[in-house]
């Protein structure tokens, strides 16, 4: 099956919903770094009224989320199968990605909790997906990283991370909580490699990649080589590790 004649089946189906303005394919097919198993993602982007039970009644198999499922800023969507092929939609409102363009040019962002995301994730993920992603049906703005906030969304995470390796170092690390001490090294090291791509003016739209595009692979070696009783040295590591990549950047 033709790739591209696919794409532009499923968009068109996505388009004819109600409510929706344009369609993208993102992710790593967005890119021309996909597999051939990878998942297809698309995004809707609608303005209004937008209702799920749509997209439920194309009958493609699969779970549809109803609106605002996932999260603030991550408004739901869907895990579909699609002519044999994994297919996930995400739903995107224009008003709050108008919002957040206002927000972000002014430096300013949110950060909100999300499944599977070890760091959270910030709002201007959604300006990300529009610099990335392959717009397919309608029309998106293409954002290029503003100027005001890199400075401070650098200082946020770092900020976010300082304060969970001190957490790890005072209260889990003196106690050989291994397991617990670990998993907050590699929250602040999540942290620490957001802040290193937005001093750098780089988006990322999700932490699969996250860690070695800033440069701090070298945490896998660290936590693989923890031990109960070296956890003071573990955290310290992984701290300078982070820091010496956030200042780095700051000083880039």
């Amino acid at each position: 099956m033709d790739e591209d004649s696919f794409a532009q089946r499923v968009a068109d189906r996505l388009a004819g919903l109600a409510g929706v303005r344009a369609v993208s394919l993102g992710g790593s097919r967005a890119l021309g770094t996909h597999r051939a198993d990878s998942d297809w993602d698309f995004a809707i982007y609608y303005r209004g009224r937008f209702d799920p039970q749509d997209l439920r009644d194309v009958g493609w198999p699969g779970e549809v989320s109803e609106l605002g499922a996932w999260g603030g800023i991550f408004d739901g969507g869907a895990w579909l199968r699609i002519e044999e092929r994994p297919v996930d939609v995400h739903f995107r409102d224009l008003n709050v990605i108008e919002h957040e363009l206002v927000e972000a040019r002014s430096g300013r962002f949110r950060h909100e909790p999300l499944l599977f995301h070890l760091a959270g994730i910030p709002s201007y993920l959604l300006l990300a997906e529009l610099a990335s992603n392959r717009v397919l049906r309608g029309e998106l703005p293409r954002p290029e990283f503003p100027e005001p906030l890199r400075e401070h969304a650098r200082r946020t995470w770092w900020g976010f991370a300082e304060m969970v390796f001190e957490y790890a170092r005072a209260n889990h690390a003196p106690h050989g909580r291994l397991a617990q001490c670990t998993a907050l090294l590699t929250q602040a090291a999540a942290q620490s490699a957001h802040a290193v791509l937005a001093a750098r003016g780089e988006w990322i739209t999700n932490e699969k990649r996250l860690l070695s595009r800033a440069g701090l692979s070298e945490l896998d070696a660290i936590v693989a080589r923890a031990g109960v009783e070296d956890l003071d040295d573990t955290v310290r590591r992984a701290y300078e590790l982070c820091a010496t990549a956030v200042a780095d950047a700051g000083a880039g």
